[in-house]
Formats: structure tokens, sequence, C-alpha cells
């Protein structure tokens, strides 16, 4: 990359760009599918607000921040998608602002189900505590220590940005990434210590829950094989988000496979990395728990039958 000051960009050295059609037919992809998952979401939230009983819940407090975490990370996502086609390269200082949202909420997704997975270890293995350790009090404290984990791997970039780069640079134009902006060596080190954190002790949660509720499992326990099941999913979700980790290697190996494909790997590994994990959540609780169906399918069905009647 060869930075510049004013009117000037700086942009990487890859080409990016696709054809018209082609552009316009991945764009159109992401926002039906990020409309079609915002809107799930969105309603699933409506379903948790209007009925007390979830409110009282850890489980769904945990589930419907997942989801509310997942609605904003989604719309901030494919704006950035949205703006990288149309503008190509934006201004640094507002790039901060797209992808800093962008990178807190995709850190909080192994973390919210790693904790979701620890809930469910908690009701399957040990049900006589629940009620004294899953307390509606202490789940929004783990949300609180959610965010201060993710805040703490994110918001040091922002001020090694502003002591190792000169002023000009916060008015040049980047292609909107997070290497693009937070370049630093410093930044980079700490991205990768804290990525490999987090998936260790997400992983080493996934796996723990995991056997120790198949041991239950084998007792014949419903409850414990849906629980069992649960972590699964979960465990397929981190593995879908770990692709963000790992992936300026598959890149380079997709690259040397599949050459002057960089733009549909680019593309693909958007889709899987950013939005598959994302239609996950509504499946795990939205479809596959009975209660919460019951009143979800509820609101979805009034809210297509309205807009129906608009029509």
């Amino acid at each position: 990359m060869n930075f510049t000051s004013g009117n000037e960009t700086l942009t990487p050295a890859v080409n990016y760009r696709d054809s018209f059609v082609m552009a316009v037919g991945k764009n159109v992809i992401v926002v039906v599918l990020g409309m079609t998952i915002n809107y799930i979401n969105a309603t699933m939230i409506h379903t948790f607000n209007r009925h007390h009983i979830f409110k009282l819940n850890p489980r769904y407090i945990l589930f419907i921040h997942l989801v509310f975490n997942d609605l904003i990370q989604l719309t901030t996502s494919i704006t950035l998608f949205v703006c990288t086609y149309t503008f190509h390269t934006i201004y640094v200082s507002l790039c901060c602002l797209l992808i800093l949202p962008a990178v807190f909420t995709t850190q909080n997704t192994p973390l919210n189900l790693a904790f979701m997975a620890g809930e469910c270890y908690i009701a399957v293995c040990i049900p006589l505590r629940y009620n004294y350790i899953c307390t509606v009090k202490r789940t929004y404290t783990v949300i609180g220590i959610i965010w201060t984990m993710s805040s703490l791997s994110v918001l040091p970039d922002i001020f090694i940005l502003l002591a190792t780069e000169p002023l000009d640079f916060l008015h040049a134009r980047v292609f909107c990434k997070r290497d693009s902006v937070f370049r630093s060596t410093y930044s980079l080190k700490k991205r990768d210590a804290s990525h490999i954190l987090f998936l260790v002790v997400v992983w080493i949660t996934l796996f723990y829950t995991y056997f120790r509720i198949l041991i239950v499992a084998k007792a014949a326990n419903t409850d414990a094989k849906k629980a069992r099941n649960t972590i699964l999913l979960h465990g397929f979700q981190v593995l879908l988000c770990m692709i963000t980790y790992v992936q300026p290697m598959l890149v380079t190996f997709l690259t040397y496979l599949f050459p002057g494909g960089l733009a549909s790997i680019l593309f693909a590994l958007y889709v899987i990395n950013q939005i598959l994990p994302r239609f996950i959540s509504p499946i795990v609780y939205g479809l596959r728990d009975s209660t919460f169906r019951k009143y979800f399918k509820r609101y979805l069905m009034c809210a297509i039958n309205e807009n129906n009647h608009v029509k």
C-alpha cells in the first residue's frame, strides 16, 4: 500500500472490482439475505419484548442479546459491503465509524455462544443449582462482561492509530477493511493474540460442556439430548465465525488454486463468515424451542398477513 495525503487514496494493491453486472448481483444477494435475516431477528426481538416470561429467563435473555448483536453486525457489515462496491474507497474517519461496531459485534458472537453453552451445561448437569447461579441480574452482568472483553480487544487499536499515524492519514481514502485502517504492527499482533485467546477459551468451553452434557444424555434424558444438539449448533456457528481468523491464509490458498478469482473468493467467504452464522441463530431458538416458537410464529404470520393486506 502507498499512502498519500490530500485527495489521493490509500488502496490495496489488489483490484477488488467486479464487472458492473457481477457487482450489482452480489450486492442484491447480500442485501436481500441481510434484510430477510434482520426481519426475522427484529420479529424475535419484538416477541421477546412483548412477553414478560422471556425477560425472566436467562436463556432467552442471552439468546435475544445474540439476536440483537447479529442485527447490528449484519447492518454494519452489509453497509460496509455496499459502500465498498459503490465508492471503492472512503475516508479513514468514516471507515472507523463503520468498522468499530462491526468488529465489536463480530467479537461478541463467539463469547455469547460460549456463555450460552455454559447456561445449557448448568441447566442439564447441575439443575438443582440453576436458579441460584443463573439469575437475571447475573445474566446482564455476563452481557456487560462480553462487551467489556470485546472493548479491551478493539479500542486499543484507536489509541495505536492516533499514536502511530500522521494526522493526514485520517483524511485519506482507503479500501475500508480493518487491516487498511489499523495497519500498525502492534495492532496486527494484538489482534492475532486476542483472536487466539478468544478461540481457545470458546472452544474449551464448548468441548467441555458438550462432553459433560453427552454423558448425561446417555441416560436418555430428552432435555439433555436437546441441549447436546444445541451445543453442536453453537459449535458450527463458531466454526463459521472462525473463518475470519484464518481468512488471510485461506484467501492465499484459494487464490493459488483459482488464479484470477479473488473477487469471487472474497464474496463467498463474506457470505459464509458474516451472513450464514447469523442465519443459524433463529434456527436454534426461533424454530427449535417450542415455547418461543409458539409466540414467534404468531407475530411473524401477523406481520406477513398485514403486508399482504396492504398490497
